[in-house]
This record gives C-alpha cells, sequence and structure tokens, in this order.
C-alpha cells in the first residue's frame, strides 16, 4: 500500500523498526476498544470505500499474508502470452482467494471483485494503442480483455460478481474507457448495453459520451481499418439497442432503475447523430473529410443489413417516422418566399446523394401511401425545413411511380381546401408540392404547364366557383410574381387561367404585371421553348441553347412515333415567331450528312412535305450541307454525357443479380427465383425509370440503326448487366441439369427485357452481334444464342422491329432480326455465325425437346436455319455427302457450354441429329435462291476458303446440289435456263439493295458499291455459255433461233415491277436498275445481243428485236448521254454484229442491211457509233480484215464518211459536200462541234448556209438537245454558254434562210420523216423541256417570223402552256443538276422569270397575228383554260374579233 493510501504510516512501525501488519493493527485496536456493532458497521462501510478508491488491486492483494496470496497476480491471469496463465492460477484458485480475502476484510465479494475486473478493464484500456483507434482495442488489448472477462464470466457464474458494482466501478474510469470495451462486455454477458448506460447516473452526460465514441467509430469505418468487421458489428449492436429500446411501445427492462431512462437515452443518442448529419450537409460538408465519412456511416446504418435482426417491423417503423419527421422540421429556417425562389435547386439531381442516400433506405420500410401521409401530417402541426421537405417530394417521385397519384390526391385535396376557406398555407404547399414533383421530369410527375393547364384552364377548375375564388387566386399569383422563376410566369402567361368575361381585368391586370416582372428580368415571352425544362440550372436558358434542346426532344419523339410531334405543330401555328426564328434555325443546323438517313435527316424531310419549312431555308440548308461535305470537319459532333447518378440503383441491381446467380446451382432455392427475378425488375426499373421519354406513348414498333447503334451510358452498364448475368445463369445452370431441366429461370428473366428496357437490350445485341461478334467468348456466345432462343418464345408478346436500310422495308419480329444481325461475309464473320446458329439451334431442341415442331421453329427465324446449312455447306466438305440413317447423332448440350467447346464437332454433331433432319424435310431448307443470296454477300479477299476451294464449292453447289434438286426441295429441277434466271435475279436485287453498299462513314455511295462476290458472276458467265452451246445445237443448220434470249424477258418483267413516272426517286431506281442490266450483259458473250448468226431469210434476229427494245424504251433515256449510249455497250454490240454477220453467206450484206435497219428501228445505235467511232473504227477494221478482204460494208463506211464531214467542217479549208442520210451528217457535226473550243466555231458555223434544208434542221434538233443536255447535268460535253450560242447561230441561219423548223417542237410518233427518227435518238426528259428551249431562244425569234408563219402562234402557245404545266406540276425539279444547281437557261434567269418573259411575248403577239394563225386553236386550249387564264382569254378575244385590223402597226416585241 502506498503511503499516500494511509496517513501516518509511521505509526505502523513498531520500536523496533519492523513493518506491523494490517491484521495486527486491527487485532491491537479491538484489543484497546471496546466491541460496538454499530461501530463494527461503519468500520466494514469504510472498508468497503476504501477498496473502492483504491486504485491498484494487484498491490492490495500483494499486502495479504500467506504465501500464495503473495504469488497471486491478476495481471499474469489477463496476459494471454504468459506461460504462467492458468497454469498456476486458475479462475478457481482466484476465487477462492477472493472469497478470503472478503472474508477477512467482512466485504461482500461480489463488490471486492466487482472493483478488482472494472480495475483491470481501466487498465486495459489505458495501455499504449493506436492512436488512430480511439475507440478500438488493439489486438494485444483484445486478447487480454478476453482473458480477464472470462474470469469474470466465471466469477458471474458462481456468484461471486456484483453487475451494479461494476457499472458504478466502470462509469469512474469514463475517461478511459474505450467503446469497444463496452461491447466486448455486452457481448460476454457480463453487463448488458442497457443496463450499464441505465446506471450512469446523468443521462445527458452518458448520452454525450456515446454520441462522441459514434462518431469516432464512423469514422473509423469509412477508413477501412483492420478491424472494420469489429467496427461494423459494435455499431450495428449499439444502433439495434438504441431502436428497440427507444422505439417500443411498452419498454420493460426488467431492471432495477426506472424504466423510462433507456429510451431517453436511445432517442438522444440517435437524435443527436442524425442532427449533426444534417448540420454538416447544411454547412456543406466536404467530400472525403472526416465529417463526411461519418455521416456517410451514420446514413449507412439505414440499410438493411444493419437492422436486419431486428425482428419486429414496429419499432423500425416508429423509428423511421421519427427519423423523417427529424429531417424535414429540424433547424426550420426558411420561409415559403425563400422555397419559390430556391426550390428548383433541390431536385432529386442536385440534392445531396447522401441525403438521397437515406431517403431511399427510409422508403424500403415505409410504404408510398405512409410516406405521404406522414408528410401531410408534418406540414400541418409543424414548422418544416423547406429545403427538406421539397427535395423528400423529388425522392418520393422518382423512387416510387405510384406516388405521383397520391400526390396528385393530396394537391386537389390542398387546393379544394385552399379555395373553399382562403387557406394560404395550402395553396402555397400545393403549388410548391407540384412544382417540385415537375422539376423530375414527365416521366415521374406532369409537367407543371401541364398541372396548371389541367387545374386552371377550364369550367371545371378550382376557380370556377365563385368571384372570391378568382380574387384569391390571382391574389396569390400577384403576390408571387417578385419571387417567380420566369418559366412559371411564361406558363402563365402562355396557359392563363379561363375566366368569365366580366372578370377579364383580373386576368388582364395579373398578366400585365407578369410580363412587367419577365421584361425586368429581360425574358420574352416568345422565347419560351417547345419543350420546358424546369429543371435547367438558370431561371432560364438562352433561345438558342432552348430550341436545341427542343429539336433533341422532338427528333427523339419522331423517331418513336414516326410521326411530327404535336407539339411542333402547334408551335408552327400558334408560336410562329419562335418556331421560325429558334427552332428551325436549330434544326437546319448545316452538317455533313450521314450516308444512310438518320432521324434528323427524316423529321425535317417530313416537315418539308408538311409546308413547314420555307423554301429558301430549305435550300439554303441543303447548300450548306453540300459545302460542309467539302470542308474537314473541326470536331466530331456528339451528345455531352452527363455524369451518372445511378450508381445506388446499380449496385443495387448487380447485387440482385448476384443473388440469382448463386441459386442457380441450389436445388432448394428454385421456389425463390421467381421472386428474386421480381426484385431485379424493380431494380432495373428504379436504374431507367426516371430517365425515360416523356411520351408514354405505347411504342408499336421499334426504331433501331443497325449500322451504327448507340446507347446512353446508363442504359450501356444496365443492360450489360443484364446480359452478362444471363451469360453467366446460363453456364451457372447448365453446370448442373440440361436445359430442358433448368426451370423456368431463362424465361422469367427474358421477360424483365421484354418491357421498356427492350430497346435498349436490342440495341446492345445490335452492337455485340454485328459488330463484335467475332471478338465473343463461348460463353457470351451461348448466353446470347439462349437469350435469342427465349426471346423468340415472347415473340407474340414483342413489337416489331425496323432496323433501317440493311434490312426490308417492313418491320421485323424479333426473331428475325438475329438474322439481320448475323453477317457472312468474312472468315470471322462465318465462323461466329456458325458458332451462334449452331448454339441456338441446339438449346432450342434441348430446351424444347418434349414439345411440338411448331414451337421449336416459332423460337427461330428460318433465315437463322438457313444460314446454318449455308455455313455447314460451305466450311465442312464432309458435310456436302448425303447422309444415311445410320448416320444419326444424338444432340449433347453438356460440350457446348465447356470453355474448350469444339465447334465443328459441334455443328456436324447437329447437322446429323436427327429432329434436326426431319424439321428440314418439312420446311427451313436451304433454297438455291438462299444460297445465291448468302453466297453474294461473301467478301472473296476475306474469305475462309481459297480462290480454289471457293470455286469448287460453287461447282458442287450449283451443278452437284441444287441443280439436280427438285423446286420443291429448292432446287432447280435440272433446268439450266431457270438456274441462270434465279441467278441473275438475285444479283440484280443484291446490287439494287443496301447490302451490295459499304455504310462506313469514309466511303463514297457509288453504284455497285462493293461487288459482292464476283466469282458468282463468273459462274452465270459458264452457265450462259452452256446455254448458247446447247441453243445451237437444237437450230439447224442455216436458220435463226425463233425465240429471243431469256435475259431481256428477265429485264422487261423486272422493269414492268418498278415505279413509274418521272420523280427523283423513280428515275433513280430504273437507272440503277439499267446500269446494272448493262454490267451483266457486258460480261456475258455479244452474242447475247445479236444472236449466233443472220440469215439472209431472217435477217433481224428476235435477239436484235429485245435489244433494239431495250434500247429505245429504256436505255435511251436513263444510259445515253447527249444522244449516244455509253462506249462499252456501243462496242459490244457492234462486236456481236461483226461475229454473228461474219458466220452469214455474205457478211457485208448483213451488216449493210442491219445498219440500214437500225436508222429506223434503233437510230440511237448509230448516232452513238458516231460519237465513239475513233476507238470503235480500229477493232471493226480489224475484225473485218480478218476474215474478209474486201473494205468495210457501205454502211459502216456512211460512219466513216459522217466524221470524216464533220472534222472538214470545221477545218479551215474548204468542207466537202455532206454525205446521205442527212440527219446521220448532223449528227455528226453536233458531236464534232461539241468537242471544238467555242471561239474557233462561230467562224466555221457561217458554212452553214451552203448546206442543205434538212440537215440544218436536223443539225438545230440536236444543238436544242445539247443545250438540254448542258443545263441538266454538270458533266456535259458542252457548257451552257457554247451551246446556246451554237443553237443562236443555227437558228439565225434558219430564219436568214426561211426554213421552217417549227415543226421539231412539234414530233410525234406518226411523223415518219422526222418524229419517229428523232424521238427514238432523244431522251424523253429532253423532248419534254423543249419548251424551255424554245423560249430559251426568244431573243433570237425574227421580227416577221411571227406573222409570217400560219403555225408560229400555234406553236408558241402549246410552248407557253407546257412551260407553264411542267411548273405548276412541280416538273421544274428533274432538270436540277445533281449538284443543287437550278435550271438558268442563258440570259434567261431561272424558270419564273422565262415564264415572265414567254407571257409578255405571247400578250404581245397574239394582237398582231393574222386570223389564219387562231385555225385549231380551240383544239389546243382544250382541258387547259386554267393554265393562265389572261392569255387564254387573250386568245378567245382575238378568234372572235372583227377581220384583221392593220398590221402595219406592229408592236415592239422584242
Amino acid at each position: 500500500m502506498s503511503d499516500s493510501w494511509v496517513p501516518n504510516s509511521a505509526s505502523r512501525q513498531d520500536p523496533g523498526g519492523r513493518r506491523r501488519s494490517w491484521a495486527e493493527l486491527l487485532a491491537g485496536r479491538v484489543k484497546r476498544e471496546k466491541y460496538n456493532s454499530e461501530r463494527a458497521q461503519k468500520l466494514k462501510e469504510s472498508a468497503v470505500r476504501l477498496l473502492r478508491s483504491h486504485q491498484d488491486l494487484n498491490a492490495l492483494l500483494l499486502e495479504v499474508e500467506g504465501p500464495l496470496c503473495k504469488k497471486l497476480s491478476l495481471s499474469k491471469v489477463i496476459d494471454c502470452d504468459s506461460s504462467e496463465a492458468y497454469a498456476n492460477h486458475s479462475s478457481s484458485f482466484i476465487g477462492s482467494a477472493l472469497q478470503d480475502q472478503a472474508s477477512r476484510l467482512g466485504v461482500p465479494v461480489g463488490i471486492l471483485s466487482a472493483g478488482m475486473v472494472a480495475s483491470s478493464v481501466g487498465q486495459i484500456c489505458t495501455a499504449p494503442a493506436e492512436t488512430s483507434h480511439p475507440v478500438l482495442l488493439t489486438v494485444e488489448q483484445r486478447k487480454k480483455l478476453s482473458s480477464l472477462l472470462e474470469f469474470a464470466q466465471y466469477l458471474l457464474a458462481h456468484s461471486m460478481f456484483s453487475r451494479l458494482s461494476f457499472c458504478q466501478e466502470l462509469w469512474k474510469i469514463q475517461s478511459s474507457l474505450l467503446l469497444e470495451a463496452v461491447w466486448h462486455i455486452h457481448v460476454q454477458g457480463i453487463v448488458s448495453l442497457q443496463e450499464l448506460l441505465e446506471s450512469h447516473p446523468d443521462m445527458h452526460a452518458v448520452g454525450s459520451w456515446l454520441f462522441r465514441n459514434l462518431c469516432c467509430l464512423c469514422e473509423q469505418m469509412e477508413a477501412s481499418c483492420q478491424h472494420a468487421d469489429v467496427a461494423r458489428a459494435m455499431l450495428s449492436d449499439f444502433v439495434q439497442m438504441f431502436v428497440l429500446r427507444g422505439f417500443q411501445k411498452n419498454s420493460d427492462l426488467r431492471r432495477t432503475v426506472e424504466p423510462e431512462k433507456m429510451p431517453q437515452v436511445a432517442v438522444d443518442v440517435l437524435q443527436r447523430m442524425l442532427i449533426f448529419a444534417l448540420d454538416a450537409l447544411a454547412a456543406g460538408v466536404q467530400e472525403e473529410s472526416s465529417t463526411h465519412k461519418i455521416v456517410r456511416c451514420w446514413f449507412g446504418v439505414f440499410s438493411g443489413h444493419t437492422l436486419g435482426s431486428v425482428i419486429s417491423t414496429d419499432p423500425l417503423k416508429r423509428f423511421f417516422s421519427h427519423t423523417l419527421t427529424q429531417i424535414l422540421t429540424h433547424s426550420p429556417v426558411l420561409k415559403a418566399s425563400d422555397a419559390v425562389q430556391m426550390q428548383r435547386e433541390w431536385s432529386f439531381a442536385r440534392t445531396h446523394p447522401l441525403l438521397t442516400a437515406l431517403y431511399r433506405r427510409l422508403f424500403v420500410m415505409l410504404s408510398p401511401e405512409e410516406l405521404v401521409g406522414h408528410l401531410q401530417e408534418v406540414l400541418e402541426t409543424q414548422e418544416v425545413h423547406w429545403q427538406r421537405v421539397l427535395s423528400f417530394v423529388s425522392a418520393l417521385v422518382v423512387c416510387f411511380p405510384e406516388a405521383q397519384q397520391l400526390l396528385e390526391d393530396w394537391v386537389a385535396r390542398l387546393m379544394a381546401q385552399a379555395f373553399e376557406s382562403c387557406q394560404l398555407d395550402s395553396m402555397v404547399t400545393a403549388f410548391l408540392v407540384v412544382r417540385q414533383a415537375a422539376l423530375e421530369g414527365p416521366s415521374a410527375f406532369l409537367s407543371y404547364a401541364d398541372w396548371f393547364k389541367a387545374s386552371f384552364g377550364s369550367t371545371r377548375g378550382y376557380h370556377g366557383c365563385s368571384k372570391k375564388a378568382l380574387v384569391f387566386l390571382f391574389t396569390f399569383l400577384s403576390d408571387l410574381v417578385p419571387f417567380e422563376s420566369p418559366r412559371y410566369l411564361q406558363v402563365h402567361i402562355l396557359h392563363p387561367p379561363l375566366v368569365p368575361s366580366k372578370y377579364r381585368s383580373l386576368l388582364t391586370d395579373y398578366i400585365s404585371l407578369a410580363k412587367t416582372r419577365l421584361a425586368d428580368l429581360k425574358v420574352s415571352i416568345e422565347n419560351m421553348g417547345l419543350y420546358e425544362d424546369l429543371s435547367s440550372a438558370g431561371d432560364i436558358t438562352e433561345p438558342h441553347s432552348q430550341a436545341l434542346q427542343d429539336v433533341e426532344k422532338a427528333v427523339m419523339v419522331f423517331e418513336h412515333t414516326g410521326k411530327i410531334p404535336i407539339t411542333v405543330m402547334e408551335a408552327s401555328i400558334f408560336r410562329r415567331p419562335y418556331y421560325v426564328s429558334h427552332f428551325l434555325p436549330a434544326l437546319l443546323t448545316p452538317r455533313v450528312l450521314p450516308k444512310v438517313p438518320d432521324s434528323r435527316v427524316a423529321f425535317i424531310e417530313s416537315l418539308k412535305r408538311a409546308d413547314k419549312i420555307p423554301p429558301s431555308l430549305y435550300s439554303t440548308y441543303c447548300q450548306a450541307c453540300s459545302a460542309a461535305e467539302e470542308k474537314p470537319e473541326d470536331a466530331a459532333l456528339g451528345v455531352r454525357a452527363e455524369p451518372s447518378s445511378a450508381e445506388e440503383p446499380l449496385g443495387q441491381l448487380t447485387a440482385a443479380l448476384g443473388e440469382l446467380r448463386a441459386s442457380m446451382t441450389d436445388p432448394s432455392q428454385r421456389d425463390v427465383i421467381s421472386a428474386q427475378v421480381a426484385v431485379i425488375s424493380e431494380r432495373l426499373r428504379a436504374v431507367l425509370g426516371h430517365n425515360e421519354d416523356d411520351s408514354s406513348v405505347e411504342i408499336s414498333k421499334i426504331q433501331l440503326s443497325i449500322n451504327t447503334p448507340r446507347l446512353e451510358p446508363r442504359e450501356h452498364m444496365a443492360v450489360d448487366l443484364l446480359l452478362t448475368s444471363f451469360c453467366q445463369n446460363l453456364m451457372a445452370a447448365s453446370s448442373v441439369a440440361p436445359p430442358d431441366r433448368q426451370g423456368p429461370w431463362a424465361t422469367l428473366f427474358v421477360r424483365t427485357m421484354c418491357g421498356r428496357v427492350l430497346p435498349a437490350v436490342l440495341t446492345r445485341l445490335c452492337q455485340l452481334l454485328r459488330h463484335q461478334g467475332p471478338s465473343l467468348s463461348a460463353p457470351h456466345v451461348l448466353g446470347l444464342a439462349a437469350l435469342a432462343v427465349h426471346l423468340g418464345e415472347s415473340r407474340s408478346a414483342l413489337p416489331e422491329v425496323d432496323v433501317g436500310p440493311p434490312a426490308p422495308d417492313a418491320g421485323l419480329p424479333v426473331p428475325a432480326l438475329f438474322d439481320s444481325l448475323l453477317t457472312c461475309r468474312t472468315r470471322d464473320s462465318l465462323f461466329f455465325c456458325l458458332k451462334f446458329c449452331t448454339a441456338a439451334i441446339s438449346y432450342s431442341l434441348c430446351k424444347f425437346s418434349s414439345q411440338s415442331r411448331d414451337t421449336l421453329c416459332s423460337c427461330l427465324s428460318p433465315g437463322l436455319f438457313k444460314k446454318f446449312q449455308f455455313l455447314v455447306f460451305r466450311l465442312f466438305s464432309e458435310a456436302r455427302q448425303p447422309l444415311s440413317e445410320e448416320d444419326a447423332a444424338s444432340l449433347s448440350w453438356r460440350p457446348l457450354y465447356l470453355p474448350s467447346a469444339d465447334w465443328q464437332r459441334a455443328a456436324l454433331s447437329l447437322w446429323t441429329h436427327r429432329t434436326f433432319r426431319e424439321l428440314l424435310k418439312e420446311e427451313d431448307v436451304l433454297t438455291y435462291q438462299d444460297w445465291l443470296h448468302l453466297e453474294l454477300e461473301i467478301q472473296p479477299e476475306a474469305d475462309a476458303l481459297s480462290d480454289t476451294e471457293r470455286q469448287d464449292f460453287h461447282q458442287w453447289a450449283i451443278h452437284e446440289h441444287f441443280l439436280p434438286e427438285s423446286s420443291a426441295s429448292g432446287g432447280c429441277d435440272g433446268d439450266l435456263q431457270a438456274a441462270c434466271t434465279i441467278l441473275v435475279n438475285e444479283l440484280m436485287d443484291f446490287h439494287q439493295s443496301s447490302r451490295s453498299y459499304d455504310h462506313s462513314e469514309n466511303s463514297d455511295l457509288v453504284f455497285g458499291g462493293r461487288t459482292g462476290n464476283e466469282d458468282i458472276i463468273s459462274r452465270l458467265q459458264e452457265m450462259v455459255a452452256d446455254l448458247e452451246l446447247q441453243q445451237d445445237l437444237s437450230v439447224p443448220l442455216g436458220h435463226t433461233p425463233s425465240q429471243g434470249h431469256f435475259l431481256f424477258e428477265i429485264f422487261r418483267r423486272r422493269l414492268q415491277a418498278l415505279t413509274s413516272g418521272w420523280s427523283v426517286a423513280a428515275s433513280l431506281q430504273r437507272q440503277r436498275e439499267l446500269l446494272m442490266y448493262k454490267r451483266i450483259l457486258l460480261r456475258l458473250p455479244s452474242s447475247v445481243l445479236c444472236g449466233s448468226s443472220f440469215q439472209a431469210e431472217e435477217p433481224i434476229t428476235a435477239r436484235c428485236e429485245q435489244f433494239f427494245h431495250l434500247v429505245n424504251s429504256e436505255m435511251r433515256n436513263f444510259c445515253s448521254h447527249g444522244g449516244a449510249l455509253t462506249q462499252d455497250i456501243t462496242a459490244h454490240f457492234f462486236r456481236g454484229l461483226l461475229n454473228a454477220c461474219l458466220r452469214s453467206r455474205d457478211p457485208s450484206l448483213m451488216v449493210d442491211f442491219i445498219l440500214a435497219k437500225c436508222q429506223t428501228k434503233c437510230p440511237l445505235i448509230l448516232t452513238s457509233a458516231l460519237v465513239w467511232w475513233p476507238s470503235l473504227e480500229p477493232m471493226l477494221l480489224c475484225r473485218w480484215r480478218r476474215h474478209c478482204q474486201s473494205p468495210l460494208p457501205w454502211e459502216l463506211q456512211k460512219l466513216q464518211e459522217g466524221r470524216q464531214f464533220a472534222s472538214d467542217f470545221l477545218s479551215p479549208e474548204a468542207a466537202s459536200p455532206a454525205p446521205n442520210p442527212d440527219w446521220l451528217s448532223a449528227a455528226a457535226l453536233h458531236f464534232a462541234i461539241q468537242q471544238v473550243r467555242e471561239e474557233n466555231i462561230r467562224k466555221q458555223l457561217k458554212k452553214l448556209d451552203c448546206e442543205r434544208e434538212e440537215l440544218l434542221v436536223f443539225l438545230f434538233f440536236f444543238s436544242l438537245m445539247g443545250l438540254l443536255s448542258s443545263q441538266l447535268t454538270s458533266n456535259s460535253a458542252t457548257d451552257p454558254p457554247k451551246a446556246f450560242h451554237v443553237c443562236a447561230a443555227i437558228l439565225e441561219c434558219l430564219e436568214k434562210r426561211k426554213i421552217s423548223w417549227l415543226a421539231l417542237f412539234q414530233l410525234t410518233e406518226s411523223d415518219l420523216r422526222l418524229g419517229r427518227l428523232l424521238l427514238r435518238v432523244a431522251p424523253d426528259q429532253h423532248t419534254r423541256l423543249l419548251p424551255f428551249a424554245f423560249y430559251s431562244l426568244l431573243s433570237y425569234f425574227h421580227e416577221d417570223a411571227a406573222i409570217r408563219e400560219e403555225a408560229f402562234l400555234h406553236v408558241a402557245v402549246d410552248m407557253y402552256l407546257k412551260l407553264v404545266q411542267l411548273f405548276v406540276a412541280g416538273d421544274t425539279s428533274t432538270v436540277s443538276p445533281p449538284a443543287g444547281r437550278s435550271l438558268e437557261l442563258q440570259g434567261q434567269g431561272n424558270p419564273v422569270e422565262l415564264i415572265t418573259k414567254a407571257r409578255l411575248f405571247l400578250l404581245q403577239l397574239i394582237p398582231r397575228c393574222p386570223k389564219k394563225s387562231f385555225s385549231h386553236m380551240a383544239e389546243l386550249l382544250v382541258d387547259r383554260g386554267d393554265c393562265d387564264p389572261e392569255v387564254i382569254a387573250a386568245l378567245q378575244s382575238r378568234q372572235q374579233a372583227a377581220p384583221d385590223v392593220d398590221l402595219s402597226q406592229e408592236p415592239h416585241l422584242f
């Protein structure tokens, strides 16, 4: 015992200096004093107080006499590392010693042991500890405490321990007591937390101590310390105890203290922690600061894992309700006016993430009805913190879809109460709640504008009951004006309340006040966007920025519905200033237009067709886009990705998916799978629900861009989680059972993807299968294939999918979509397609093995079966052999899901599977047409087969497989011509479809695009050559085949099926078709055009007739330029002509006869020969001289002479006479003029005065065609000014020589001299546009011509009326060149100016014409009376007038 503990210690020594023991001292006092019982009791109490106040019980025990007591040391008992621990000092020994000592002291052993253990706890807690863990024990401290508590448990079990004394002793060392030590005392059952806390004399002090320690504990937990598990368990136990004891209706603590203390402490601590967190958030806590960590950790206790062991939900609900009340009412510093001004800053996205996370955790326990009811109760009874109230409303509508209706009903009650008794508080609450909910977008709550219109925009509105209600409404709105956001003022002005006319002044006063406020804020009422965004950061966005948002929203709605949004249509009428000044410029921002028209292009075209875009603005936009294509882009345009706010929902979705995967391999968990899938569906809705489009219209068709599929980042992450989970679940389930015994999990899982997330799922599948397929691993391939099967299983409930140009125009069912996503072009895509088809078909056969064949086939598209057959035939030569019954194999799903799956073996196993073979016998067999369709897509340079292997495969497929196969089985019945017909049609379809185009961003869209598999055309050449040999053998010697070639019949049928007319789309489609015809003809023998031989009895073969008809009816219009066919087809015809004629008895006679017939049947062949004669002549001479020694046939010599005449005419020397026929010489001269520069022509054209009249007329016609060609095409051989001057010079010569030329503008097929010939040379488009050429030469008409020639007026009126009809019908667009250059005839301006000049000319001409000029005028005007009433009236008036007036008074017409 130290001296400080006992005063006057010197008196304890005897005279000899020996220190006497405490027993001797006591014995001596007993001897000197008489026994007094009262004094004895006081002495015992003093001894107990002495023991309680002693701080070193070990030293005290050492003073007890006896050798065992001297060895007794409690530090060794709690020292786990000491070799003497419990070896020499057992609990029983120490307990016995304590009993002896207590009996000696006359002190209860429980009190003595409690004090000793409490002192030891204090020593352990005050031992050196890590400063970073102020509430946690070190590992060493924890071991020592564990040993001590085991000893205490022994004492407690033997009734040698006083809990009350222990609690009192612990609180005496409160300053050094660690929270973990208290928790261990509770866990080990020494003293419960409730008992310990209730024993403290000062409830406020213990609450403060717990608050400080809990804050430190939370901070340590967030610091990721090594004792995190202990810390979490501590926090969970403390919180559970506080909730149970603080929020139980009837507390039964079964303790000696008053039962009211514990609930007070519990509620006090919980409230302290919540208030600390709310104050920290209000003060703007910094990320990752110590305070932030404490708040984040404390809010985490509201999650399920912390409170999961609380069995009764009643205390938990009361705790959550109490917490919600504290959140809504703590520190109510804001007024309602502040809320009106600031509430848009309190939306869900802008609320602190920690607070929104707390809201979501409270929502788990409380239903939406309870939450709304509680909010209503708090607002009615207490002062509230408006920021947290309104942020709570935002969280409510975001997290609960059903909250919208609950809030609407509550707001309706508030509004009814407000107008019933003019309650301003109810009115304020209703407006604030509605505006706050509307901030979260239309998917969460109706917009404020819609609510305001619904509430006050009709006679059923709240304000319509009386004048008092009206005054109350407008007083309220007027009071709000100084605090209102411009957005709300705009809503009130654009959608004002419906007011009776006699109270109109109330509305006008408010509108004036609101407009004045907007003017003060410098906001225009016209600049409000079409789709208001009340959640924007500022009061109002700039008109340009708002217009950009409106454009994006409108395009999105158009993409989903395919129709112009109603909002845009209304704005084009009722809000035209904003529509024209802001919306259209934002929509028509110039850009490089995509190769494949996107939704924006389609939207613009729809608006243009609806006359919602001014033509001038559209024209400017087109020109700017064309200019943008010529300039490099400065920056890639894209949508700025907003930071994702879905981390928490994504985490919950990930956890739910993980729980489902854990159940896959546990048969006992099969019953809970449906519930787990339901949870996944809810989590998925939480991730994507609040980010949906505001249009709630059910989508009947999904729009999918197959070439450029794009997803928002949040959708991308969510869908990837779903797809990855499905693949993992399938692998896990397949490891324990085959597909047919895996239960309905896959079907249930896929149903979660068939709702609003389906477009995103299909878009992601498009990205994976079409663009990343070869890089997918085997588990991914298997999982996605199984997913395709189950989506097909639900096909009846799924909308169709529009995938754009590569697929048919009609919508595709979802199973057929997978057929479009799987391409067969390169080696990698071939093998990936094989894997996917093998997996999908195998899974389908295994999954539905016990069901009907219809079920098997309905899950997958026929295209998938056909692609599998195509790939097996193509890649595995052993599959090309016929199968026998013995080859039938069984099908096992098990090897497929293994990582080292042998796909070739799996594919061949499926190929020989009995059920699969039976399916192919009934339907879905690969036909010859299907094979060609797939084979044409192969890119030979990236093929899996070598050139030789590919050729061998083609030979086998055509000649050994499909050609001999019956038509019922997809073959050709041995008919080689039928095989060629199918091949040509499929080849044409391939090049007409967008499959033959390369859709990469940097590639130009040119005719033909990719050439496809060129080897197929080689096979066509071989087959046609075989047919030619067969036909030659079937025709008797000396005779000509009576039938034409089958190719021309194919062309005829296909052309009949095309759309007729002169629209741009129809013309381009027809032109592309004809160009492909020409390409095919050029690749085939020239005998296809003319036949193999000509005979005198029947010189013009059926093939020649077919070719002439094709040229006259189609190629003349779409494959000719400037009156001539292209060089390749011209040379091909003449090669065929010579080859056939050289086989006849008199080749020269046959050539002359055929070419003479061409003058009347197909003159375009001859004009084409004139154009290409320099390159054609050497070939003809070489072939002719090789077989004949005579000169060229006479008709070919005429072509030579015509070219020579044209050359001589343009030379400085004297020109030779023009050979016959005149039209041929005129054509040769016209083509030669086009090759000479303009300055060299004018002098030479004077020689025309000496030429024959007919030659001049023909030359004038060809020059007119050249003039129109120069205006119609940008790559014409003659520029417009030159062509115009040539026409003018020839016209002057005709006028000078008084040669009539008017017949050129009245050509008909019945006119054998001019009409039939020239109409077969000029394209129909040119002859239709002759009125333009006529009036473009108006200034060169001779002054006397109009009166001299009787037919002039008739022709002039006819040309004018046709010109007006072309313009009115919109056919002037057909003369616009591809580059966007409008028709501007030289010296005449645009077509409108030309019509104006022509009209003025006629009105001046009509009065001066003689009476005979009006003959047959009535026939001309039939059905044309509405073209130009004034001109028609002038004609009719002059026709009915008196005899001719004096014609000498001529007007100045020119």
